[in-house]
């Protein structure tokens, strides 16, 4: 393979509401952290252990603003995007860094404002298309 892959995929639980940054132009930028867990057993003690990951997700414009709609802290949903690393000066001087995933599709997949979408729904930012919430049977291929 000659090129190179940044992909992430994700499913979990937002471990807390959407939190919206504004800026000139009318462009906005939606941050919120994402728990995911792992599951195991401990085979010396027979112990059942859950490990959490904390990711940091970060929407853009129109995904940021349907994701600060409809959903808040618990809701699960299911991500894609690429990793980015950055830093930035903190107002001490000191050099901070962070790495976040920059969501580039997502649905959702349980939320609990607006039922309309309790369904599920989806976004790419790549179509910019709006989430749209299943009504009644879907025609699945399997």
């Amino acid at each position: 393979m000659n090129g190179t892959l940044n992909k992430v995929i994700l499913i979990g639980h937002l471990g807390d509401d959407v939190k919206m940054h504004y800026f000139e132009g009318g462009n906005c930028i939606g941050r919120f952290p994402l728990a995911t867990n792992e599951v195991y057993i401990n085979k010396t003690t027979g112990e059942k252990i859950t490990s959490t990951e904390w990711h940091n997700l970060v929407v853009r414009n129109k995904a940021a603003e349907i994701c600060e709609k409809y959903l808040t802290k618990g809701d699960k949903i299911y991500v894609e995007g690429r990793i980015k690393s950055r830093q930035w000066q903190a107002e001490d001087g000191t050099t901070k860094y962070t790495t976040e995933i920059q969501v580039t599709e997502f649905t959702f997949l349980n939320v609990k404002k607006e039922t309309e979408q309790k369904q599920g729904g989806g976004y790419s930012s790549q179509t910019n298309e709006p989430p749209i919430a299943p009504t009644g049977e879907v025609d699945l291929p399997f």
